[in-house]
Formats: structure tokens, sequence, C-alpha cells
């Protein structure tokens, strides 16, 4: 006699679907905890094995591919682990069209990759994935997840499944004062909130930043997470489109010009991503003194490659010492930045809190096509 196929799951299939599932819901976007209650914490299992193509012939999805051999209807490339709500929900669309038996498929792949990839990293190549979006005039944020984690490899791999995102979603334009004083305290919170405490308690240090948003704010995001802790921070490239950092380019350099004199003003000015006429700076600071950072030819796509920012990081950490020794510590410095994410934010990891002199930040405002005043930093801003 020919033994029937049963639903029962053999142990050795069981312990395997839990170990690729990593005892959480493999329907997407669910991921629950399926060992443990919800509420009070107590060891339970809440897991169900779920058939991707069904036990039977008439169930959502039929049988599929198996319809010539049965009894591999509980293979465990046909199971998922589910919760009881997400298992009835994929058994309730009776014709298999809303969660076909390809979708749970890559669904169920893409789940065991990432547990397979997040349990296999080297604790020194663990990284914080942080996402900083914020409208710039009428431009949304471009970041998305995966494509940041892609750009990642291989030298580091998320240190867990969800991003730490710090943005904020507000319908104020960013040529009112009201934004910018809404965006610096948000802001603040979102890192006392998201980051210091991975800073104080997580095993993983390291920080990958992926941000796009007014220069100011990346500025004041740099600065809240400074040079003493262990930060990449990502480009957003127009060509190739992505955040992958490329080869770096033959004969590149910072250019630094220095004012004439130094008995007014202090200002700085970054024109890295376009060029920028002196009198544009002088019509809203009157007696400035100019020390202006740029290259070559400045355009929008000249950051490509980490040694780039490595060299940036160098030049603004001896200019703010050259400009402080110049106009001495108390001055405060008037900064004008036209330049590329990454170099905004690590213009703000380089600040020194105890040592360098008040900033007050300028951003170009599209309606007058003049700079204005948006945010200032003084002392140590994580004192609150």
């Amino acid at each position: 006699m020919v033994k029937e196929v049963t639903r029962y799951i053999p142990s050795p299939v069981e312990r395997e679907l839990w170990a690729r599932a990593a005892g959480r819901c493999q329907f997407n976007g669910c991921n629950k905890l399926l060992y443990k209650s919800a509420v009070t914490q107590e060891s339970v299992n809440l897991a169900q094995k779920a058939h991707i193509y069904s036990f039977s012939e008439k169930g959502p999805r039929g049988w599929g591919p198996f319809k010539r051999n049965t009894k591999r209807l509980n293979d465990i490339s046909n199971l998922m682990l589910m919760c009881h709500g997400c298992h009835k929900k994929i058994d309730q669309d009776v014709g298999g069209e809303r969660y076909s038996a390809e979708l749970l498929i890559q669904w169920k792949n893409d789940h065991e990759r990432r547990v397979e990839i997040v349990t296999g990293i080297e604790p020194d190549k663990k990284s914080h994935v942080v996402l900083y979006g914020a409208n710039i005039g009428s431009e949304k944020s471009p970041i998305e997840y995966l494509a940041c984690v892609e750009s990642m490899f291989p030298s580091w791999y998320p240190a867990n499944e969800r991003p730490v995102i710090l943005s904020m979603n507000s319908e104020l334009k960013d040529s009112s004062a009201d934004y910018w004083s809404a965006e610096y305290a948000h802001l603040y919170r979102a890192y006392e909130r998201n980051i210091a405490p991975l800073i104080d308690q997580d095993s993983c240090k390291h920080f990958s930043v992926f941000a796009f948003a007014p220069q100011p704010l990346l500025i004041q995001l740099g600065a809240l997470l400074t040079d003493k802790i262990s930060v990449e921070t990502y480009q957003l490239h127009r060509e190739p489109k992505g955040w992958r950092w490329q080869e770096l380019p033959e004969e590149f350099e910072f250019v630094v010009r220095k004012p004439e004199n130094f008995d007014g003003v202090p200002a700085l000015l970054f024109s890295l991503s376009d060029h920028v006429a002196h009198d544009r700076i002088t019509r809203v600071l009157e007696g400035a003194n100019i020390w202006e950072v740029t290259i070559e030819n400045p355009h929008n796509d000249f950051m490509l490659s980490k040694q780039q920012l490595s060299v940036f990081r160098r030049c603004v950490r001896q200019m703010m010492v050259d400009i402080k020794n110049k106009h001495g510590n108390d001055a405060p410095l008037h900064i004008f930045p036209v330049m590329p994410v990454s170099c905004c934010v690590e213009l703000g990891r380089a600040r020194m809190p105890k040592a360098d002199m008040p900033w007050i930040i300028y951003d170009h405002d599209v309606g007058t096509q003049e700079f204005i005043k948006s945010i200032e930093l003084r002392g140590d801003i994580h004192v609150r």
C-alpha cells in the first residue's frame, strides 16, 4: 500500500524552517517574533507552517509544480514560517491572485537571504544604516534603503534589518525661519532618541550615513555625529546613479584662497558645486574677509571617491586653524556652503565644539537668489 501524504512536517524540516526564518514571520512587512508573547514576553510558540503551493489541490495556489509529486509539498522550499494572522490572510486569497506563489517564494527568499547576511556579519563589518532626508525646495528625498545597503557591500553590512531614520515630514518651506528652527530641533531630538542610545549601549559603534537635505542641516547632522564616532558618509551620484563610491579622479586637488587682509568679518565660502561670485557674500555680510575652498572646475558631480572626502576633511581642519589664528576664537565664522552632501556632513564632523569659533551657516534662497541665515552652531550642540 502506498502511504498517503500527510500534513505532518518532519522535525528536521521544521528545525531548518525556524533557522532560515530566524524565528520571525516571513510575510513581507510583518517580521513578528514567533517564540514569545509580544505582551507578556513569555515563551510561546506562535508559529504556523504555511504552504506556498497548497496542501490541497483545490486550495489557494493549487499544487503547481508538485502536482506530479505531491510528496514534496512538505519540502522546505514550499514552506514559510508565519504567524496565525498572516497565514490566514494568504489562505483567504482563494484564487491566489493577490498572494501568488511567485510572490510568496520571493518573500521567502528575500527574508532568508537577509537573515543569512545579517547573522553572518563579522562584528567589525557591522554598521548602523542612518537615513536622513528633508525637503530641498520642492524636491523630496530620494533615499531608498535597499539601494543604500547595496552601496555598502562588501565593506560594510547593515547591523540590523531596519535603518535608523532621522527624517521629518514637514510642510514648511526651507525659505522660512520656522522651517530652520523646526528642522533643527527635530534633528537634535531624533539624534538623541535614535543614535545616542546606540553609541552608549549597542555593541556596534559604526554608522553609515545616507542623507539628502538642505546643506545647513547636513552640517548640523555632522556636528551631532562628531569625528569621535566611526562614520562612513556616502554621496548620491547622478552618473552612474547610486550611492556607491567610485575611483579617485586623476590630478584632483582642492584650491584654498585666502583674503588679502584680516581686519573684517571672517567668512568661509565653499564654492565646490558651482562658482559663487564674492559680491553675493558681501551683499549680505558687509566687510567680509572671504576665505574660499574651491576646485578648478566646480560642478555637482565632482565628489566621486572616499579619498576625495578624506582630502576635504584635512583641508577643512587646517583652514579652521588658520582662520582662528587670524580672527581669534570669539569672532563668529560665517559659512556659505555650495557643495555636495558628503562634504556638508564631514564639515560638521570636523567642527571642534570647544576650540572652534561659533558658526553662522547660510543657505541659498531660491526665491530671492540670495544667501540667508539659517542656523547657528555655538559651543557643544549636544548640551541643551
